[in-house]
């Protein structure tokens, strides 16, 4: 097989998730094949849009991870972030009185995170929405973006 497309894993845990795309990762690089890291998307649904989360005391503004002491707070919403979530190549220290995270600089879905931080240099990107198989998938959960996919 040179090609794969439209796979979909399923867990009831966050920690879970990252494990299992973790393994598919290795277990498809190890056979010679390469996974589009780019185009792989997550989304959290149903109940579990707000409580698929570990229980931290920081949790990171943009992929909800706790914070350790290598972190900087955003000047806008409060929230602490990783230097790796931040984007900043600089010191810190130059940028903390006027730093603002991706979070409150992109609209976000309703977890309020815009990527999950999977290791291995991925960040997946959160949405609320996207086409699998030709059908619009929904993290509420209705109906209604894959009727007017169709019309």
């Amino acid at each position: 097989m040179l090609y794969a497309d439209d796979l979909v894993v399923l867990t009831e845990t966050e920690d879970d998730l990252i494990k299992r795309l973790n393994r598919w990762k290795d277990f498809v690089e190890n056979r010679g094949m390469r996974v589009n890291m780019n185009k792989t998307k997550l989304m959290i649904n149903g109940e579990r849009q707000k409580v698929m989360q570990k229980a931290v005391r920081w949790r990171c503004g943009v992929c909800g991870i706790g914070v350790g002491n290598n972190s900087i707070q955003c000047t806008s919403c409060q929230k602490w972030v990783h230097r790796r979530c931040s984007g900043i190549k600089c010191s810190m220290y130059k940028v903390m009185k006027t730093f603002i995270c991706r979070g409150c600089m992109i609209p976000v879905t309703g977890t309020g995170r815009v990527s999950v931080d999977i290791g291995v240099n991925a960040n997946l990107e959160l949405v609320d929405k996207f086409c699998y198989l030709g059908d619009m998938l929904s993290a509420d959960g209705d109906a209604d973006a894959a009727v007017e996919n169709r019309i």
